[in-house]
This record gives structure tokens, sequence and C-alpha cells, in this order.
């Protein structure tokens, strides 16, 4: 009898061991991502700009406090940012490496993987952060890059390429510059966010030429309500009913419709193009009106878990010590956790906040 237990202990120990393998070589959802955009998304481009001023690089402590091995990596938050939380719903241990980072012999083998261009400052406009980082790795870099490795890699790679997730989050700083650093001239809201629009759907069309077919494109978030903005808001008396700045996040309120008209123009246009656009918008508003999400409550919407003030976050700058609970790390960014809410709702959204299609059924499509 014990002998029969022992073999059928035996058995079922084997039978867990296959299952684990078989999950363990799961493939990810796309054969590769490829990452553009800004800060939200960056995992060490900048560290590799020489000239890049420290404020825009996220290489030293408190910076990954939460990360493996507390690691500060270049990511602009205490643990895994958006790119990374996002890739590992699609099957990926995290984000591709930043390209900066790889020699130039590994750059095309890398491409079968993914690589992430973005870089913390950049925007739509290719001038924008330099003012502010003195050098920045701007979205038409960042494209161009991608396009010279694709045609790099020679014949065979467009499968690759059309079934690999392009996604992109950036925008963000060009709304920043423009409401921090007004011309003297009159300004015209319009004909900037216009601007901004024409200047993505050139990068898409760029993408798209070169053989890109899956975009996840991340709209800009309320950008007003970030501690930085919101004090500026509360000296120039300038605040919506959230107690942020009315009009930056006029902006961002103006700019998500822009976008999604342009997408959907793109995509008719465009044979086998596909998107998902996140109303980053739309899932601000519902965190800051107190809605709890599925493994999130976040109570301190207004304040930054490290640093805060002029001295913004560093190794020597107060840490909260309940990190789940805070929507913002830094006074621009936000936490691993509030990344994280936001990730799962571009992956699994049945409509709510991700149109026309979530990422999940956006990378399920075969083109």
């Amino acid at each position: 009898m014990a002998s029969r237990r022992g073999a059928f202990a035996l058995v079922a120990a084997l039978c867990l061991l296959e299952l684990a393998r078989r999950g363990l070589a799961e493939e990810p959802a796309v054969p590769a991502m490829f990452v553009f955009g800004d800060s939200t998304v960056d995992v060490g481009n900048n560290n590799f700009l020489a000239n890049c001023k420290a404020n825009c690089k996220a290489n030293y402590p408190r910076y990954g406090v939460d990360y493996p091995f507390q690691s500060p990596t270049g990511r602009f938050s205490n643990g895994y940012n958006l790119a990374d939380q996002l890739a590992q719903k699609l099957g990926f241990d995290k984000s591709p490496p930043p390209y900066l980072s790889l020699p130039d012999v590994t750059i095309i083998s890398q491409m079968s993987k993914g690589i992430n261009f973005a870089s913390g400052g950049s925007g739509l406009i290719d001038s924008t952060g330099w003012k502010v980082c003195t050098e920045v790795f701007n979205m038409s870099a960042q494209v161009q890059s991608f396009t010279s490795a694709v045609q790099k890699m020679g014949n065979g790679t467009a499968d690759l390429i059309s079934r690999s997730l392009i996604f992109i989050n950036t925008g963000s700083n060009d709304l920043f510059e423009y409401t921090d650093f007004p011309s003297n001239t009159t300004r015209n809201d319009t004909e900037f966010l216009q601007s901004l629009v024409a200047s993505y759907k050139g990068h898409l069309k760029d993408l798209y030429g070169a053989g890109a077919r899956k975009f996840s494109v991340v709209s800009p978030s309320l950008v007003g309500c970030c501690p930085s903005q919101r004090a500026v808001a509360h000296d120039t008396n300038d605040l919506d009913f959230h107690g942020c700045s009315r009009a930056a996040n006029g902006l961002s309120r103006q700019l998500y419709p822009m976008l999604g008209s342009m997408l959907r123009g793109l995509a008719a246009d465009l044979p086998s193009m596909h998107y998902s656009l996140g109303d980053s918008v739309g899932m601000a508003e519902l965190v800051l009106n107190g809605t709890v999400l599925p493994g999130a409550n976040f109570t301190v919407l207004d304040r930054p878990c490290c640093g805060g003030g002029v001295g913004g976050c560093n190794g020597t700058a107060p840490l909260c010590l309940d990190r789940g609970s805070y929507l913002f790390w830094d006074n621009f960014h936000p936490t691993a956790a509030a990344s994280n809410v936001f990730a799962r709702e571009l992956f699994f959204d049945p409509g709510a906040f991700v149109h026309p299609m979530n990422v999940h059924e956006l990378a399920e499509l075969r083109p």
C-alpha cells in the first residue's frame, strides 16, 4: 500500500513538473515589443546621454528602491515602470533593454526580442526637453533608430515586425513646456495641439513604413495633477475642480479625442494597421474621484512619495513607507503601484478606457 502511494506521489510530482515546464516554455503574446516615448517608459536611455542633466536621469537612489536589488536603473520610479508592467502582461520578464545601452553589434540580434527607445524629457516636438535636460533622445531620433535597425535586419523580418507590439507613451512633456514656458506672443492652444497630432501622425506613418502594424498608444494623462504642477497652479490660482492646474489639464482633455480621430483616420488609410488607444485622462479621473480599483487603493493623490518641494527625489529625501497608497512617486511620475493599475487597464479593459480594443486583443491579432 505504501509503495502504491509512493508511486502515485511520484507520478503526480512528474505531472506537476511537466506542467511547470510547459508554463515556463510558453511564449509571449507577441514576438517582440518596441517602446517609444518619455520618462514614464524610459528604462535607462538617458543614462547614456553625456550632456543630459542629472535632473533628467534616474540612475541614483532613491529611484529603484523597490526594483530587484534596490537598483537605480534609470527608471523614473520606485520599481517597474509602465513599459515593464505592460511587457510582463505580454509574457516578458520586463521591458526590453534601452537602445543606447546596446553595442552596435548586438542591436540587430536584440531586434528579434525588442528594444526600448524612450527618453525622459522627450516629446512629440523635436525641441521638447532640450531646455530642461540639455540633451534628450527625441522622438524623431527614436523612430529613425528603429527604422534604421529594421533596414539592417534585411529580408525575412517583415513578419516579425508586423506581429510585434509598438508601445508609445509621449506628449506630456510638450504640454508641460507649453504651460511652464509660455511665449511672449499670444498662444493658440488649438494650433499647438494640432501640431502635436500632426507630429504623432508622422511618427506613426514612419513606423508603419518600417513594417509595424500593431500600435498601443497612450494619451497624456492629467499632467496638471502632478505634484509639481499642483504647486504652480496654487501659486497662480489657476485651479480646476481637482485642485490641479486648469491650463495643463485642459490641454490633456482636448488632446485625447484629437488623437482618437487621427488614429481612426490612419487605420482607415493604412492597410492592416491596428491600434489600441488608452484614455489616460479617463483613468486618472477615476482615481482622482476616489474610486477603489482592484488591487489598489490610492489614498495620497497630491503629494509625492519621495521628496517633494525644491529638493525633489534623491538619496536624502524623505520616503513614504506605504508606497502602494501613493499615486505619485516623485513630482512628475507615478509609483510602480499606479503604473501596474494603468498597465492592467491597458491590457484587460473591456472598453471603458481603451479603444477600439485592449492590448491583449491587439496582441492576439494576426496582421
